[in-house]
């Protein structure tokens, strides 16, 4: 078993990893009756798929000891109706300043496109990943 979640009441769930003990919160956003004083659950899916990103791009970094460290995330979510469902989501990457070269980024872009959240949505989802070098 991966994790543990608790209604909490008021829209709000606590999320256990059993293997850690660590939680997240998450509240309903506050255009779905919620207060959006944590991740909504779909906030949650678009972060997922940011840290999966740059976890697989990580791995192969360090595989071919390529330094990455500092690179970041930014993630856009955006959200359709009818149903009520995530459209699209923009993942923007900034990598560090390191003169990266034109192998190490085909590298590290491969790698990008290659990550299990990503190939796990529906193909109806939009997924744009841009990465800054």
């Amino acid at each position: 078993m991966t994790s543990k979640i608790t209604y909490q009441n008021n829209l709000r769930t606590a999320a256990v990893h059993l293997r850690s003990g660590n939680e997240i919160l998450t509240d309903a956003p506050v255009d779905n009756r919620g207060k959006g004083e944590a991740f909504s659950p779909t906030d949650l899916l678009a972060t997922s798929l940011g840290s999966c990103i740059l976890t697989i791009m990580g791995i192969k970094a360090a595989d071919k000891e390529i330094d990455m460290t500092g690179a970041t995330a930014a993630v856009n979510k955006i959200m359709g109706s009818n149903p009520r469902r995530i459209t699209r989501l923009e993942v923007t990457i900034q990598m560090p300043d390191n003169n990266y070269t034109e192998k190490e980024k085909k590298i590290l872009e491969a790698a990008a496109h290659g990550c299990p959240v990503g190939k796990s949505l529906h193909p109806d989802l939009e997924e744009i990943i841009q990465i800054n070098w």
